[in-house]
């Protein structure tokens, strides 16, 4: 075995933890596999005999990959962070509500997490779902050890604060979409009858459709025969979050060009917005769910 073959031997026992570091940052599970991939190849131009800890290594490279993708979203606005360091340090944290806390990123967490400004997500993954210490996150953010630590505190009460309200809801919400998916992609009728609100009203922009014209339709069945019409699409979208929400997104080569966004009450659909204009589309806070990612 050559000295390449090692060194690829070693990055792969790694691979796994990267990965998760990276989809925690960007809620994103080919975003996750690029980061991934940057940070394989920064290795590669690397002397890696002078790398002590490569592990160590190789999670600070990904991490600093991710900070760079979150800073450069342009819909994404952060929070003025400086304000936070003058709060007082938290050091009524519990560990074991840590662990709790760190143990599990569903729908609900990547939510909040999506909230959070690139530092602070940055300082909170690291820290509180990998236990970096925060002096090795510091410099990743260009602050001190205790400037990190506050980071990670104020994003911690956020997260704790909002996570355990949004599941329940979140959770109600995926049930009735991947419901959808799956009635549409099977061309359930009855299915999806099931599903939408007796008034439901789809709206589908202009370029969603072969007429090029905008879409208006109102009643469960008539948007139900739409939809079991499209099976073919359906067999291509995916579950993501829309701004948020619970919704879905059909992808052509890797890039959105249909996304579903849904209204919801009392467990049924009250609303469909299909959005297939490019500019609308680039306004829209993406982020793809794999359930394979989640622990």
């Amino acid at each position: 075995m050559d000295e390449r073959d090692r060194l690829t031997e070693r990055f792969e026992e790694h691979r796994t933890r990267l990965r998760a570091v990276a989809y925690r940052m960007l809620g994103s599970a080919s975003e996750a596999e690029d980061a991934v991939q940057d940070t394989w190849l920064r290795l590669n131009r690397t002397d890696a005999a002078e790398i002590e800890n490569l592990g160590g290594w190789l999670t600070t490279v990904v991490a600093r990959v991710c900070l760079n993708v979150l800073r450069s979203r342009d819909h994404r606005r952060e929070d003025p962070l400086d304000d936070a360091f003058s709060e007082p340090a938290d050091s009524s944290v519990d560990p074991a509500a840590d662990a709790v806390l760190a143990d599990s990123v569903g729908l609900a967490m990547l939510v909040v997490l999506e909230t959070l400004a690139p530092a602070e997500r940055l300082a909170f993954v690291l820290h509180d779902m990998f236990a970096v210490p925060f002096d090795e996150i510091a410099p990743l953010i260009d602050r001190t050890p205790a400037a990190a630590r506050q980071l990670a505190s104020r994003a911690r009460r956020r997260v704790q604060g909002r996570s355990t309200a949004a599941e329940p809801d979140l959770a109600r919400r995926r049930r009735v979409v991947d419901a959808y998916l799956a009635a549409a992609r099977g061309g359930d009728f009855e299915a999806l009858l099931e599903l939408l609100h007796p008034d439901v009203v789809l709206r589908a922009d202009k370029a969603a459709g072969p007429s090029r014209a905008p879409i208006f339709l109102r009643g469960s069945s008539v948007v139900a025969r739409g939809a079991a019409a499209a099976s073919v699409r359906a067999a291509v979208t995916q579950l993501a979050l829309v701004n948020g929400g619970v919704g879905l997104v059909m992808a052509d080569e890797g890039r959105p060009s249909v996304v579903l966004a849904f209204a919801f009450a009392d467990g049924k659909i009250t609303e469909i917005d299909v959005i297939a204009d490019r500019e609308r589309l680039r306004d829209l806070d993406l982020v793809m769910v794999d359930s394979s990612l989640r622990p």
